[in-house]
């Protein structure tokens, strides 16, 4: 089965991290990005140029702008659109969405068997297009139908069939094409033993002279690579990766990063712009406090304290992120995971 890569674009975050689980669950499906709004989502789809598009069409916050207009904008700047598949609590919008070309439309929370018919219709119309388009490019040998009445008498004259005549002529055309080539590389000969004379002189003179230091750096792009957050400060760049950072924590108008050796940085950047910049594992659960739930080992919904690994460490939770904390038990919940 072929692979496929993908970003979500849902301003839920449960559903937003539900989508992600459950697809991430398919080996053939590798994850990108996501984004919560319009314009966010155009940006990611331009930069990663994904297979296929989970989107929102109808979303809880209508400063989002996300709905099916989505799909013209992008008809702007793509001459191949990805595949879109709608993600939506609201199934009236289904008739709609296919007037717009959608590949598939599923209702929020996903599925995991339906989304496996996507997956595998996905699969199938890929592979039916790679195949015709390898067909259109094998031309048909041309058949020359020869006159009837010719080759009536040319059989019974000379006893040689059709088939025959075109061998003969072919193994003419060969035989000259042959001739024409020996003498051309006979030809050839002569010119590049001229031009490798040449050539060691031209060598040896540059052999004698002092050679010079050429060496160049390369620089790759590192979109595959893992995010470095670098902290710049007069001069100053302190790396770090973010798989490191256990939790960000608010202070006043900076923020503290705090990492899995134990050390705390100081960023001169507001949470708000770190809510802003990171996505998933990355979850915003207080105003201050963002988590990284890749350190998570405990959830207490009764105290509304989240547990950092490895730590004594307990993260206040509030209620106006309550629904991001949902999110978190169910991404946990979606993968390799056992409940006793």
């Amino acid at each position: 089965m072929k692979n496929f890569t993908f970003v979500i674009i849902d301003d839920n975050p449960k559903n937003r991290l539900k989508t992600k689980a459950t697809a991430e669950s398919f080996q053939n499906l590798t994850f990108l990005a996501m984004a919560d709004n319009y314009e966010d989502g155009i940006d990611i789809v331009l930069e990663y140029h994904p297979d296929v598009i989970f989107l929102e069409i109808d979303p809880q916050e209508e400063e989002s702008n996300l709905s099916l207009a989505f799909i013209n904008e992008l008809h702007r700047y793509l001459s191949v659109i990805p595949k879109i598949i709608v993600t939506t609590t609201n199934d009236a919008l289904c008739l709609q969405s296919y007037k717009y070309g959608v590949f598939d439309y599923l209702i929020n929370p996903i599925e995991t068997k339906e989304l496996r018919k996507s997956i595998f219709r996905l699969d199938k119309e890929s592979s039916n297009s790679t195949s015709s388009t390898v067909s259109s490019k094998v031309s048909s040998p041309s058949i020359i139908v020869p006159d009837v009445a010719k080759v009536e008498s040319t059989v019974i004259e000379t006893e040689i069939t059709p088939i025959e005549l075109v061998t003969v002529e072919v193994q003419e055309k060969v035989v000259e094409t042959n001739e024409s080539h020996i003498s051309s590389e006979e030809i050839n000969d002569v010119e590049e033993t001229e031009l490798i004379d040449d050539k060691i002189d031209i060598s040896e003179e540059v052999a004698s002279e002092p050679k010079e230091n050429n060496t160049t750096f390369e620089i790759k792009g590192g979109k595959d690579k893992p995010l470095i957050i670098c902290v710049k400060s007069y001069g100053d760049y302190r790396y770090i990766d973010a798989k490191d950072i256990c939790y960000l924590q608010a202070d006043n108008n900076s923020t503290d990063i705090h990492l899995n050796t134990g050390e705390m940085i100081t960023a001169f950047k507001t949470l708000k712009h770190f809510e802003g910049v990171l996505s998933y594992p990355f979850v915003r659960i207080h105003n201050s406090y963002i988590l990284n739930i890749d350190y998570v080992s405990r959830i207490h919904t009764g105290n509304a304290v989240c547990h950092i690994k490895n730590t004594t460490t307990k993260l206040p939770f509030s209620k106006s992120y309550k629904e991001n904390i949902d999110a978190i038990i169910t991404s946990i919940a979606s993968g390799n995971y056992l409940e006793i």
